[in-house]
Protein backbone atom coordinates (compact mmCIF):
# COMPACT_ATOMS: atom_id res chain seq x y z
CA UNK A 1 0.00 0.00 0.00
CA UNK A 2 1.36 3.39 -0.83
CA UNK A 3 0.60 6.11 1.50
CA UNK A 4 1.50 9.85 1.57
CA UNK A 5 1.71 11.62 4.78
CA UNK A 6 1.25 15.53 4.31
CA UNK A 7 3.33 17.44 6.98
CA UNK A 8 2.68 21.11 7.72
CA UNK A 9 4.17 24.17 9.63
CA UNK A 10 3.48 22.58 13.17
CA UNK A 11 2.60 19.20 12.62
CA UNK A 12 3.94 17.47 15.54
CA UNK A 13 2.39 13.79 14.66
CA UNK A 14 3.91 12.96 11.43
CA UNK A 15 6.57 10.79 12.54
CA UNK A 16 4.35 8.94 14.73
CA UNK A 17 1.97 8.29 11.42
CA UNK A 18 4.64 7.27 9.34
CA UNK A 19 6.11 4.47 11.74
CA UNK A 20 2.52 3.27 12.09
CA UNK A 21 2.47 2.78 8.42
CA UNK A 22 5.17 1.70 7.67
CA UNK A 23 5.09 -0.51 10.65
CA UNK A 24 1.30 -2.57 9.17
CA UNK A 25 2.23 -2.01 5.40
CA UNK A 26 5.89 -2.53 5.23
CA UNK A 27 5.82 0.37 3.32
CA UNK A 28 7.08 3.39 4.51
CA UNK A 29 5.10 6.38 3.29
CA UNK A 30 5.87 9.31 1.45
CA UNK A 31 6.18 12.83 3.66
CA UNK A 32 5.09 15.49 1.06
CA UNK A 33 5.81 19.81 2.04
CA UNK A 34 2.78 21.52 2.63
CA UNK A 35 3.59 23.66 -0.38
CA UNK A 36 3.90 20.81 -2.89
CA UNK A 37 0.97 21.62 -5.48
CA UNK A 38 0.67 17.68 -6.41
CA UNK A 39 1.00 14.12 -4.99
CA UNK A 40 2.84 11.09 -5.57
CA UNK A 41 0.81 8.08 -6.61
CA UNK A 42 -0.89 7.15 -3.53
CA UNK A 43 -3.26 4.37 -2.37
CA UNK A 44 -4.17 6.34 0.97
CA UNK A 45 -3.87 10.41 2.27
CA UNK A 46 -3.09 10.93 5.75
CA UNK A 47 -3.39 14.37 7.33
CA UNK A 48 -1.40 13.77 10.29
CA UNK A 49 -1.98 15.65 14.22
CA UNK A 50 -0.66 18.83 15.33
CA UNK A 51 -1.00 22.34 15.40
CA UNK A 52 -0.60 23.44 11.92
CA UNK A 53 0.31 27.32 12.21
CA UNK A 54 0.49 27.66 16.05
CA UNK A 55 -3.78 26.83 15.44
CA UNK A 56 -3.92 30.70 14.71
CA UNK A 57 -7.42 32.52 13.32
CA UNK A 58 -8.81 28.61 14.01
CA UNK A 59 -7.12 25.18 14.18
CA UNK A 60 -6.77 24.34 10.61
CA UNK A 61 -7.79 26.94 9.25
CA UNK A 62 -4.48 28.18 7.41
CA UNK A 63 -3.30 25.01 6.55
CA UNK A 64 -6.86 24.31 4.71
CA UNK A 65 -6.14 26.74 2.57
CA UNK A 66 -2.18 25.51 1.86
CA UNK A 67 -1.26 24.60 -2.03
CA UNK A 68 -1.25 20.85 -1.64
CA UNK A 69 -4.65 20.93 0.13
CA UNK A 70 -6.14 21.31 -3.56
CA UNK A 71 -4.37 18.26 -4.52
CA UNK A 72 -5.62 16.44 -1.37
CA UNK A 73 -9.45 17.51 -2.48
CA UNK A 74 -8.91 16.17 -6.37
CA UNK A 75 -7.36 12.79 -5.03
CA UNK A 76 -10.39 12.56 -2.37
CA UNK A 77 -13.09 13.28 -5.31
CA UNK A 78 -11.11 10.64 -7.11
CA UNK A 79 -12.12 8.35 -4.36
CA UNK A 80 -8.73 7.64 -3.08
CA UNK A 81 -9.23 7.50 0.89
CA UNK A 82 -8.03 10.30 2.92
CA UNK A 83 -7.37 10.38 6.79
CA UNK A 84 -7.31 13.21 8.97
CA UNK A 85 -6.43 12.80 12.68
CA UNK A 86 -6.55 15.56 15.05
CA UNK A 87 -5.44 18.67 13.40
CA UNK A 88 -6.33 16.83 10.57
CA UNK A 89 -9.59 16.61 11.37
CA UNK A 90 -10.08 20.37 11.74
CA UNK A 91 -7.99 20.86 8.58
CA UNK A 92 -10.52 18.67 6.48
CA UNK A 93 -13.79 20.20 7.89
CA UNK A 94 -12.14 23.66 7.15
CA UNK A 95 -11.24 22.83 3.57
CA UNK A 96 -15.14 21.61 3.31
CA UNK A 97 -13.90 17.92 2.62
CA UNK A 98 -16.13 17.10 5.88
CA UNK A 99 -18.97 19.02 7.29
CA UNK A 100 -19.09 20.75 10.61
CA UNK A 101 -16.31 22.38 12.55
CA UNK A 102 -14.21 21.82 15.72
CA UNK A 103 -14.05 24.20 19.00
CA UNK A 104 -12.33 24.63 21.95
CA UNK A 105 -13.06 21.85 24.09
CA UNK A 106 -16.08 23.08 26.44
CA UNK A 107 -13.44 22.72 29.33
CA UNK A 108 -11.21 25.50 27.77
CA UNK A 109 -8.59 23.09 28.71
CA UNK A 110 -5.70 21.25 26.72
CA UNK A 111 -6.99 17.60 27.14
CA UNK A 112 -4.23 14.58 26.64
CA UNK A 113 -5.76 11.05 28.58
CA UNK A 114 -6.78 7.98 27.16
CA UNK A 115 -10.71 7.47 26.20
CA UNK A 116 -13.10 4.97 25.22
CA UNK A 117 -14.62 4.93 21.40
CA UNK A 118 -17.69 2.93 20.56
CA UNK A 119 -17.04 1.56 16.61
CA UNK A 120 -20.60 3.09 14.92
CA UNK A 121 -20.37 1.51 11.43
CA UNK A 122 -18.00 -1.00 9.81
CA UNK A 123 -19.03 0.47 6.40
CA UNK A 124 -15.75 2.11 5.36
CA UNK A 125 -12.18 1.13 4.59
CA UNK A 126 -11.20 2.74 8.16
CA UNK A 127 -13.54 0.90 10.32
CA UNK A 128 -14.32 -2.65 8.24
CA UNK A 129 -12.12 -4.38 10.40
CA UNK A 130 -13.70 -3.57 13.48
CA UNK A 131 -16.96 -5.62 14.32
CA UNK A 132 -20.37 -2.93 14.76
CA UNK A 133 -20.45 -1.52 18.34
CA UNK A 134 -17.01 -2.31 19.42
CA UNK A 135 -15.39 -0.44 22.60
CA UNK A 136 -11.99 0.17 21.74
CA UNK A 137 -9.23 2.72 23.68
CA UNK A 138 -7.63 5.48 21.78
CA UNK A 139 -5.65 8.53 23.06
CA UNK A 140 -6.77 12.02 22.62
CA UNK A 141 -4.63 15.19 22.70
CA UNK A 142 -6.16 18.41 22.18
CA UNK A 143 -7.50 21.67 22.81
CA UNK A 144 -9.99 22.15 20.08
CA UNK A 145 -12.05 18.80 19.52
CA UNK A 146 -15.02 20.04 20.29
CA UNK A 147 -16.97 18.77 16.98
CA UNK A 148 -20.00 20.84 15.92
CA UNK A 149 -22.41 21.33 12.86
CA UNK A 150 -25.96 22.20 12.60
CA UNK A 151 -29.26 20.10 13.46
CA UNK A 152 -29.90 19.42 9.72
CA UNK A 153 -26.61 18.49 9.47
CA UNK A 154 -25.92 16.13 12.19
CA UNK A 155 -29.57 14.20 10.92
CA UNK A 156 -27.85 13.44 7.93
CA UNK A 157 -24.62 12.04 9.71
CA UNK A 158 -27.02 10.15 11.82
CA UNK A 159 -29.61 9.28 8.80
CA UNK A 160 -26.97 8.83 6.70
CA UNK A 161 -24.50 6.35 9.36
CA UNK A 162 -21.29 8.38 8.85
CA UNK A 163 -20.42 8.93 12.68
CA UNK A 164 -17.70 6.24 12.43
CA UNK A 165 -16.58 7.00 16.46
CA UNK A 166 -18.12 7.77 19.39
CA UNK A 167 -16.92 8.86 22.64
CA UNK A 168 -18.12 6.28 25.81
CA UNK A 169 -17.72 4.78 28.68
CA UNK A 170 -16.13 1.67 28.96
CA UNK A 171 -19.43 -0.21 29.09
CA UNK A 172 -19.91 1.59 25.60
CA UNK A 173 -22.13 3.93 26.81
CA UNK A 174 -21.97 7.59 25.48
CA UNK A 175 -22.50 9.72 28.42
CA UNK A 176 -21.83 13.49 28.79
CA UNK A 177 -19.23 12.25 31.55
CA UNK A 178 -17.00 10.05 28.87
CA UNK A 179 -17.53 12.78 26.56
CA UNK A 180 -13.87 14.40 26.73
CA UNK A 181 -14.78 17.72 25.23
CA UNK A 182 -18.23 18.45 24.65
CA UNK A 183 -18.96 17.13 20.85
CA UNK A 184 -22.02 17.43 19.50
CA UNK A 185 -23.87 13.80 20.43
CA UNK A 186 -20.22 12.33 21.32
CA UNK A 187 -18.90 12.47 18.04
CA UNK A 188 -15.37 11.39 18.00
CA UNK A 189 -15.19 11.12 13.91
CA UNK A 190 -16.98 11.20 10.90
CA UNK A 191 -17.13 9.82 7.15
CA UNK A 192 -17.65 12.17 3.87
CA UNK A 193 -20.72 10.59 1.59
CA UNK A 194 -18.88 8.36 -0.11
CA UNK A 195 -17.38 6.80 3.09
CA UNK A 196 -13.66 7.68 2.01
CA UNK A 197 -12.79 10.49 4.11
CA UNK A 198 -12.68 9.41 7.40
CA UNK A 199 -11.78 12.77 10.06
CA UNK A 200 -11.33 11.78 13.63
CA UNK A 201 -9.81 13.31 16.91
CA UNK A 202 -8.22 10.72 18.93
CA UNK A 203 -4.81 9.18 17.73
CA UNK A 204 -5.08 5.43 17.02
CA UNK A 205 -1.55 5.18 15.37
CA UNK A 206 -0.54 5.65 18.74
CA UNK A 207 -2.44 2.22 19.96
CA UNK A 208 -0.75 -0.53 17.41
CA UNK A 209 1.54 -2.31 19.03
CA UNK A 210 1.33 -4.09 22.85
CA UNK A 211 4.37 -2.14 23.78
CA UNK A 212 2.04 0.71 22.97
CA UNK A 213 -0.11 -0.74 25.71
CA UNK A 214 -2.73 -2.47 23.12
CA UNK A 215 -3.09 -2.85 19.47
CA UNK A 216 -6.97 -1.01 19.01
CA UNK A 217 -5.70 1.46 16.77
CA UNK A 218 -3.96 -1.39 14.81
CA UNK A 219 -7.17 -2.60 12.91
CA UNK A 220 -8.18 1.06 11.68
CA UNK A 221 -4.99 1.21 9.32
CA UNK A 222 -5.03 -2.92 8.48
CA UNK A 223 -8.64 -2.42 6.77
CA UNK A 224 -7.91 0.31 4.66
CA UNK A 225 -4.81 -2.40 4.07
CA UNK A 226 -7.14 -5.26 3.05
CA UNK A 227 -10.11 -2.79 1.01
CA UNK A 228 -6.84 -1.32 -1.17
CA UNK A 229 -6.29 -5.29 -1.52
CA UNK A 230 -9.46 -6.89 -2.36
CA UNK A 231 -9.92 -3.94 -4.93
CA UNK A 232 -6.08 -4.54 -6.87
Amino acid sequence: MRSVVIVFPGSNRERDMAYALKTITGRPPAMVWYTNTSLPPADLIVLPGGFSYGDYLRAGAIAARAPVIAAVGERARAGVPVLGICNGFQILCEAGLLPGALMRNASLKFICREVHLRVETPESPFTRAYPKRAIIRCPIAHGDGNYRCGDETLAILRGEDRIAFRYVDAAGNPSKEANPNGSVDNIAGILDPRRRVLGMMPHPENLIEPLQGCRDGRPLFEGVAQCLEAVA
